[in-house]
């Protein structure tokens, strides 16, 4: 199975895909912190006749909106950054199926995500309601292929093996990759066997990880 994924994974892609987008909390917080930094050199760089002829209860409302404010951006800029650690994976550490089992799902994303990049390819992480079972999808030139990222622990069927086949006529790429912490079914490999899929099991992702951390390139 190591051998099958390792030559899979030198696919020919099509076009560049997006790098992926930054999320759209932290848009409106850079925003939100750029509008309040301008109106800050406007209040006490500029200082134009209107603010300073303002009455001084009218000033001091302004001086505590000022400081809520700052440290409103503070809190949600702390807490974007904790989030963002804790969905973070530990790309370079091969992790055991128990230790991929433990993280969350989207940092189980992250890191199939990372091991991918490593590989070479273009990652765009997908992974949001709507995008029909697509977690990554990936590019290389001249062919394209999405991946299914499954933090199971019971075995995988043939029935989410069709599912996946189905999604990727329907995404029209060459390939797809189902990557998951459980085992995989005997009937699932057998459904797959000579269709340009590459299922891998949480033994098999082990291997790859500890192969890939062990690579110098």
């Amino acid at each position: 199975m190591l051998a099958r994924f390792e030559s899979r994974l030198r696919l020919p892609g099509s076009f560049p895909l997006a790098s992926g987008a930054p999320r759209m909390p932290a848009i409106v917080l850079g925003a939100l912190a750029a509008l309040l930094a301008a109106w800050l050199l406007v209040h006490y760089l500029f200082r134009p006749h209107w603010l300073v002829d303002l009455p001084q209860a009218v000033n001091e409302l302004l001086v505590l909106f000022e400081w809520s404010a700052f440290l409103t951006l503070g809190v949600i800029a702390l807490f974007l950054n904790w989030r963002a650690r804790r969905e973070r994976a530990p790309h370079a550490l091969p992790l055991s199926p128990d230790d991929l089992y433990q993280l969350t799902p989207k940092a189980f994303e992250q890191y199939v995500a990372g091991l991918f990049r490593k590989k070479g390819y273009k990652v765009r992480v997908r992974g949001r309601s709507g995008d029909h079972g697509v977690d990554l999808e990936l590019e290389q030139p001249g062919r394209r292929a999405i991946v299914q990222c499954k933090r199971y622990r019971h075995p995988i069927g043939p029935d989410i093996v069709r599912e996946l086949f189905g999604t990727m006529i329907h995404e029209r790429v060459h390939h797809a990759f189902l990557v998951t912490t459980a085992e995989i079914s005997q009937a699932a490999r057998d459904w797959a066997r000579d269709k340009p899929m590459t299922l891998i099991d949480g033994s098999t992702l082990v291997e790859i990880a500890r192969s890939l951390a062990n690579d110098p390139g």
